[in-house]
Formats: C-alpha cells, sequence, structure tokens
C-alpha cells in the first residue's frame, strides 16, 4: 500500500519554474521498488504523461528539455522539476506509482495516486 502527496503547486508566469514533490509512505515494500509517474489533466481534456521515473527516465514530447523527474529513495519523494513553463502547462498535476518497470507512461499501470497540485501558468 501507498500513499502519495503531492505539493509545490502555484501561479508562476509563463517562463517561470517550479518544482512538485510527491512524498510517498510505503508498507509493505521499499518505495525505491516502485516506478513513480507524474500525469497531469487540463480543464475539459484527458489525463496525459508528464515524466516517469523506473529504471530510467521518461518524458513526453511536450515536456522534454523542459521538466525533469528525479527522486530521493532516503526521503521516499519523487520531484519534477519545471522551467521554461508555458500557458499550456496549466493543469493539475497527479503522481502515481506503480509496481512495475514497464509501459510507465501508460496510466493503466498505476495502482496508487496521490490527489493532486493545481499548476497555473499566466502568459
Amino acid at each position: 500500500q501507498v500513499q502519495l502527496v503531492e505539493s509545490g503547486g502555484g501561479l508562476v508566469q509563463a517562463g517561470g519554474s517550479l518544482r512538485l514533490s510527491c512524498v510517498a509512505s510505503a508498507s509493505g515494500r521499499t518505495f525505491s521498488s516502485y516506478s513513480v509517474g507524474w500525469f497531469r489533466q487540463a480543464p475539459g481534456k484527458e489525463r496525459e504523461f508528464v515524466a516517469a521515473v523506473s529504471r530510467s527516465t521518461f518524458y513526453a514530447g511536450s515536456v522534454k528539455g523542459r521538466f525533469t523527474i528525479s527522486r530521493d529513495n532516503a526521503k521516499n519523494t519523487v520531484y519534477l522539476q519545471m522551467n521554461s513553463l508555458k500557458s499550456e502547462d496549466t493543469a493539475v498535476y497527479y503522481c502515481a506509482a506503480a509496481t512495475g518497470w514497464n509501459n510507465v507512461a501508460n496510466d493503466n499501470v498505476y495502482s496508487y495516486w496521490g490527489q493532486g497540485t493545481q499548476v497555473a501558468v499566466s502568459s
């Protein structure tokens, strides 16, 4: 069982930066054994993959080069550093955890989800 809590969202101007955090409390398995992904959902749109960390890191094309995902297993935390933010990055951002290492861009593989944190980018 894993509980995830996101934080770090807020309002920022276009071109600015934010760092999201996802803190996990896990029982039965160590946090490092989970793949962790970030997804986002904008109003009126479907949830979409942003980035994930498993044995490697993966990024959606729309954020590659601007966002960086990292993890600190000692702190049970995964970060999403978001730079050069654009208005189209505005969404609720969710972190999720999966027990597998594959298909991490597919939200169906994730069993655990946080409550989300709002990111708003003003142009």
